[in-house]
C-alpha cells in the first residue's frame, strides 16, 4: 500500500492505460473458449511451467495473484509492473461496525464491510443517501457511526419494508423508501452525501451522474460487477479517457473478467463450479466433434436441478438447447475426462488472464475519478478493507471543491 490517500489520478490512468494496451495479446483472449490462446506459442517454456504445475500450486496462484506475478515475470518482464501500476492507499478510520445485537438479519461478511466503509468515510456529511440500499444494513450502519439521518433509496417493496421495520427496530434515524434508481424521474432526497457499497454497473454510474446533476456535495462508492450494463461496449465516463487516442477499450465480456474472482466463496461453491466448467468443457469437445467444426459454441445458464445430476444429463440438456442430435450411445465416460483435463488447463492458462483482473478494475475506477474531477471534485481512491472480505474494496469518495 502507499502512505498517505492521495495520488495522481490522471498520471495513473495514463500509465496504466499503456500497460493493457500493450498486454492486450495476454488477457484478451478466453481460455474456456479458445483451448489455445495465440500467447502460448510465443513463450513456450513458459507454457510447459504452467502446465507442469500441480492443483495445489494453481490454487495457490488463484488466490495471490501477486506472488503469480512476481513468478511469471521470468518469462514476461512487463509483468513486473504491475505491483506499482495496483497500488492505491488503504483508506480506513475508527471501527463503525455495528453491533451484533443491533445487526439483526445482517449477514456476518456484509456487517464487516458495512463497517469498514463506514469507518473509511468518516465524519459524514449531515444528511446521507444510501443508494440501492436494499434492507439498510448500510444506512443502519452509517447512522450508528454518526450520521445525523440516513435515507435509502431501494427499487424492491419487500427490502423496503423489512429495512423499515429494522431501523424501527434499532431506533436508527434510518428512512428507506422505494425507488427505481434508474427512473428518469428521480427525486433526490434532501441530503448533502451519496453513498453506494456494491451497486451494480449502471446503478453506480448513475449514482456519479446523478449526484452530480443535483449539486451533491460528496460521493462515496464501493463499485462492483462493472458488466452489468445497458451498453455493448464500455462507455467512459471522463472526457480525458474519451478523448485519449489509442486507449484501451472493453467490451462487456472485458467487463466481466473484472469480477471473476472468488476469494469469499466457500468451498463447496468452488468445486461445484470447477465441477460444472469441467462439464461445460466436457459438452464443448462432444459438440465440436458432433458438429465438425472447431468453434465454441455458447450455451445458457443451466437449470440449477441439474447441478445434482450427472455429465450425461448435463450434454443431454445442453444438446437440446443447440438443437444438437447425440449419437444413440454416447462415450460420455470419455467425454467427461476430457472436460477435466480440458478445465485443469483452463485453470493454469487463465492464471495470466486473471493477472489483469485489478488493472482492468483500476483503470475503470479511475475513469470515474476523472469525471467527478472534472466535475469539480476532490478525489480520494483507495481500498476500505482487505481483500480477503470481498475482492472489490475499491472505495471512490469525492468532495465538491470547496465544500469540504
Amino acid at each position: 500500500m502507499l502512505d498517505g490517500t492521495e495520488f495522481d489520478v490522471d498520471a495513473r490512468w495514463q500509465a496504466l492505460d499503456r500497460w493493457l494496451v500493450a498486454l492486450q495479446p495476454l488477457w484478451r483472449p478466453v481460455p474456456f473458449t479458445t483451448p489455445t490462446p495465440p500467447w502460448a506459442g510465443q513463450w513456450p517454456e513458459f507454457e510447459r511451467w504452467l502446465d507442469a504445475l500441480d492443483d495445489g500450486e494453481v490454487a495457490h496462484y488463484e488466490h495471490d495473484p501477486d506472488r503469480f506475478a512476481q513468478q511469471a515475470a521470468a518469462w514476461l518482464p512487463q509483468l513486473g509492473r504491475r505491483r506499482g501500476l495496483i497500488a492505491v492507499p488503504a483508506l480506513s478510520g475508527p471501527d463503525s461496525t455495528l453491533a451484533e445485537a443491533l445487526a439483526r438479519d445482517m449477514p456476518g461478511r456484509k456487517r464487516l464491510q458495512a463497517g469498514a466503509m463506514a469507518a473509511a468515510l468518516r465524519p459524514f456529511s449531515p444528511a446521507v443517501v444510501d443508494w440501492c440500499c436494499g434492507k439498510g444494513h448500510l444506512a443502519r450502519t452509517l447512522a450508528a457511526a454518526g450520521a445525523g439521518s440516513v435515507y435509502g433509496l431501494e427499487w424492491d417493496a419487500a427490502l423496503v419494508n423489512e429495512g423499515n421495520r429494522l431501523a424501527r427496530d434499532s431506533g436508527a434515524a434510518v428512512t428507506l423508501r422505494r425507488q427505481d434508481v434508474l427512473a428518469p424521474a428521480l427525486v433526490w432526497p434532501g441530503a448533502d452525501q451519496g453513498v453506494a457499497l456494491h451497486a451494480c454497473g449502471d446503478l453506480h454510474r448513475q449514482l456519479l451522474t446523478t449526484g452530480v446533476g443535483c449539486g451533491v456535495s460528496r460521493l462515496s462508492v464501493v463499485p462492483c460487477c462493472y458488466h452489468r450494463t445497458a451498453a455493448a461496449e464500455h462507455m467512459p465516463m471522463s472526457r480525458r479517457v474519451n478523448a485519449a487516442h489509442g486507449r484501451c477499450r472493453l467490451s462487456r465480456d472485458d467487463l466481466r473478467l473484472v469480477v471473476q474472482e472468488t476469494v469469499t466463496a466457500p468451498g463447496r461453491e468452488r468445486r461445484q463450479r470447477h465441477r460444472l466448467s469441467a462439464w461445460r468443457l466436457g459438452f464443448d469437445g462432444l459438440q465440436r466433434t458432433l458438429r465438425g467444426r472447431d468453434e465454441y459454441l455458447p450455451i445458457p445458464s443451466h437449470p440449477t436441478r441439474l447441478n445434482q445430476g450427472d455429465f450425461a444429463g448435463f450434454c443431454r440438456w445442453a444438446a437440446q438447447c443447440k438443437g444438437l442430435e447425440l449419437p444413440p450411445q454416447p462415450d460420455f465416460a470419455y467425454w467427461e475426462q476430457h472436460g477435466r483435463s480440458r478445465h485443469a488447463r483452463v485453470r493454469r492458462l487463465e492464471l495470466v488472464r486473471h493477472l489483469f483482473r485489478r488493472p482492468l478494475e483500476l483503470w475503470l475506477v479511475l475513469d470515474y475519478a476523472l469525471y467527478l474531477q472534472e466535475q469539480g471534485f476532490a478525489v480520494r481512491l483507495g481500498t476500505f478493507c482487505e481483500r480477503a472480505l470481498t475482492p472489490r474494496n475499491l472505495l471512490l469518495d469525492a468532495h465538491r471543491q470547496g465544500l469540504r
